[in-house]
């Protein structure tokens, strides 16, 4: 396999864009995984979550078996749940250049508390 993901270490070039057929066209992609898995930084347990991004796509769109092994590459990594969400955010940003992409990752209760953050991109325009 070409690219394959590093267990220990969150892995961005494992992103793939491929061309958006219909760059002009404003449509929302939305991708849901129950299977993202990172440690946490101070007990060393998995965290589960389930993860929502929802993008519009400017030229290029991300390859999901890309993005797949892209996450697999966090299963023990430790950090934080603020970290996360804004590491995945920066990545994908950088590997597609959405106009806009939100990302919401809810993670497993621990100790009796779910955990939601949420992370929001949008290109600014030129001249605003």
């Amino acid at each position: 396999m070409k690219n394959t993901p590093v267990f220990d270490k969150v892995t961005p070039k494992l992103l793939e864009a491929m061309p958006y057929q219909y760059a002009g066209k404003d449509i929302n992609v939305c991708i849901e995984t129950e299977e993202f898995t990172c440690l946490c930084p101070w007990t060393g347990l998995p965290d589960f979550a389930y993860v929502v991004i929802n993008y519009t796509p400017s030229k290029t769109v991300v390859e999901l078996k890309s993005l797949k092994m892209y996450f697999q590459s966090y299963r023990n990594v430790g950090m934080v749940h603020e970290s996360v969400v804004n590491n995945i955010l920066n990545d994908l940003v950088k590997a597609i250049s959405p106009k806009e992409l939100t990302i919401d990752i809810e993670f497993g209760i621990r100790g009796g508390i779910t955990t939601t953050v949420s992370a929001q991109y949008c290109k600014r325009q030129s001249g605003k």
